[in-house]
């Protein structure tokens, strides 16, 4: 019977027929039977890259298989967890090599999608800590596919969003850590010139992320808070009990709105003056703020929300920031959240989005208006020589995709070399015509 399911926005909605891929050889047989499909994690990317009339759950596969402690590599299935793999190898010291900002994905989920973090202009992407995938091909054979075998496959998958095949288990490279705990670094920032040239004098640390008041104007505009932090050298091993809250059911569409936005926004800025310093906050607190929050995407009503995540080159990037903030702050619609970060140097794979520049992710509730505006931020990206990152978008436009991925052509060469009946597909890849 089909089941009815969106991505993490809640926008939109399908029926869509559910097989759950608890072996390999149940990929194979639902794979095999179905005309097309497209493989699903845990269901926290945004969009619609994981929606498709039939969809492989992958969340069973979800067992750690081997660790070696020596070189850091764990081996593990595609279901895996990221908060499986901390549970498991913080005691030991160890820890991601590279994280979002959510740790309830799956390991599948990062590699599809090459997951970047607050640590991209040090460390790149997670394909960097990829040390090897086992992926089922259209014809469901399994090809193990690595920098060194199968490159091309490799590159094509990381940040592929799942249409080269079924990601089935990687070999992951971990960083030994000695703490459970972040020393990081509050700065505030005046305006957009400040929080730039802030990030440019910290570029050494490990981590760094701002938060930007996207409503700001005038001599405001850009007005941010930085945080940057490097592991802790002590503190032990375990994380603190902390208690979740939950958004127990939707909020009525509209609460999140211009007026209720720029009120936070205010407030938050000026605690963060006020407070701006040295202090010690743990793993969870740095990196995973959003999932002490249970069903945080409730706040944006029945209607949903999407999130507008983009990146531009370095070179004109403090231009490109200063038209797309002035176009939000003059439009008011305004962003709960609303995050900027430094990347780094671009890498090999044809579809991953980071590029040396600055990177802005912006939730904007679906409210009469939206798409058209967002459009319109899409000519400004474009002109400013940025791209959308496909992993948050549910809109794009096809020649949104061909101006920001110039390896788009080496993409479809490779899937169609393992994927001739275009038989992984999903609504973005319909949408975008990746075939």
């Amino acid at each position: 019977m089909p089941s009815r399911i969106s991505g993490w926005g809640r926008y939109p909605w399908i029926e869509a027929q559910i097989a759950v891929a608890d072996t390999t050889s149940a990929a194979r047989k639902h794979l095999l039977a179905w005309p097309d499909c497209i493989a699903r994690g845990a269901g926290k990317s945004y969009g619609d890259s994981a929606l498709s009339q039939n969809v492989l759950q992958m969340t069973p596969l979800n067992r750690i298989l081997a660790f070696d402690a020596d070189r850091g590599e764990v081996v593990c299935e595609a279901g895996v967890g990221l908060d499986k793999l901390i549970d498991a190898f913080l005691p030991k010291g160890f820890f991601l090599s590279v994280t979002p900002g959510t740790k309830q994905i799956t390991v599948g989920g990062a590699i599809a999608s090459d997951v970047h973090g607050k640590n991209h202009h040090r460390c790149g992407c997670f394909s960097t800590c990829v040390n090897w995938i086992d992926l089922m091909s259209a014809a469901g054979e399994i090809i193990r596919c690595s920098p060194q075998q199968h490159p091309e496959i490799f590159q094509a998958t990381c940040g592929g969003m799942g249409l080269t095949g079924i990601i089935l288990a990687a070999a992951l490279r971990l960083q030994p850590i000695k703490s459970a705990w972040i020393d990081q670094k509050t700065i505030y920032c005046r305006d957009l010139d400040a929080v730039l040239a802030a990030f440019d004098e910290f570029a050494d640390m490990p981590y760094s992320v701002a938060w930007i008041d996207c409503l700001a104007k005038g001599a405001c505009l850009g007005r941010s808070v930085l945080m940057v932090g490097e592991h802790a050298g002590c503190g032990g091993l375990s994380l603190p009990e902390k208690p979740t809250a939950t958004i127990p059911f939707s909020f009525p569409n509209g609460a999140l709105n211009s007026a209720s936005i720029r009120l936070f926004n205010t407030a938050y800025a000026w605690v963060h003056r006020r407070h701006a310093g040295e202090s010690r906050v743990s793993l969870d607190q740095f990196f995973y703020p959003l999932d002490g929050i249970a069903n945080w995407n409730r706040m944006y009503g029945n209607r949903g929300f999407l999130q507008y995540q983009f990146v531009l080159p370095r070179s004109g990037g403090a231009d490109g920031l200063l038209a797309i903030l002035s176009a939000i702050a003059g439009m008011g619609m305004g962003s709960f959240l609303a995050v900027l970060k430094l990347f780094g140097p671009a890498n090999r794979n044809f579809l991953s989005f980071p590029m040396d520049g600055y990177t802005l992710a912006l939730d904007f509730g679906i409210q009469p208006g939206l798409l058209p505006f967002l459009d319109r931020l899409d000519r400004l990206v474009a002109r400013f020589g940025g791209r959308i990152y496909l992993t948050k978008d549910v809109r794009m436009a096809p020649w949104m995709l061909k101006e920001g991925y110039p390896l788009l052509d080496r993409f479809l060469q490779v899937k169609r070399s393992i994927d001739p009946h275009n038989r992984f597909r999903s609504l973005q890849s319909n949408r975008l015509e990746i075939a």
